[in-house]
Formats: structure tokens, sequence, C-alpha cells
């Protein structure tokens, strides 16, 4: 009896507020699971583009840190310093390419 009172009148159109209110508790449970870490998973695309992205500037910037602290050392400016940053790039390509290598492999 008491379930008679709550029950949608037909011949009312459906209320817009509802809708309203649907999207709003979505946004607001998207909000609060990437508050607390609990987002979608990153895809394997991503976490390749970030490991990329990683090599190559920590090819870059390892070869660069080690040639200006060598330069300051040895007095020698900038020849290690240009030097050992250009390996550090070329470094950094070659990981990526061996990279990009080994998962051309693993897609076969």
């Amino acid at each position: 009896m008491a379930d008679e009172g709550l029950q949608q009148d037909d011949g009312l159109p459906p209320d817009p507020r509802l809708d309203s209110l649907e999207q709003r508790v979505a946004d607001a449970q998207q909000r609060e699971a990437a508050r607390l870490g609990r987002g979608p998973a990153p895809d394997a695309n991503e976490q390749l583009g970030q490991k990329v992205l990683a090599t190559l500037i920590g090819g870059l910037l390892g070869g660069t840190l080690i040639g200006w602290v060598l330069d300051r050392l040895l007095g020698t400016w900038p020849m290690l310093f240009i030097t050992l940053m250009v390996l550090g790039t070329a470094s950094g390509f070659w990981s990526i390419i061996k990279m990009s290598n080994a998962k051309a492999k693993k897609d076969r």
C-alpha cells in the first residue's frame, strides 16, 4: 500500500531535473575516483609514451649534467659539455629505437 504513492504517473513527461541529477552524481563520482586515485587505468600506449619521454629526457639531461660537471672539474669548457650532451641525446634515441623494435617483435 505504501508503494502506491511512490509510483511515477505515466501521463506526465519525464522530469529534466532527474537527468540533471544523474549527470551531477556521475560527475561527482568521477571527481571522487580521481581524488582517491581510482581513476581509469592508463592504457599500454600511454605508458609507452611516458616511458619514451622519460628515456629521451633522461639521456639528454644525464649527458648534459655529466658533461657540465666534468668540464668544471677539468677546465675544458665547453668541449665535454657539448660532446656528452650529444652522446646522451643519441643514447636516448637509441634506447627509444630499441623499445620500438622490441614492441614490434612482441606484437607479431
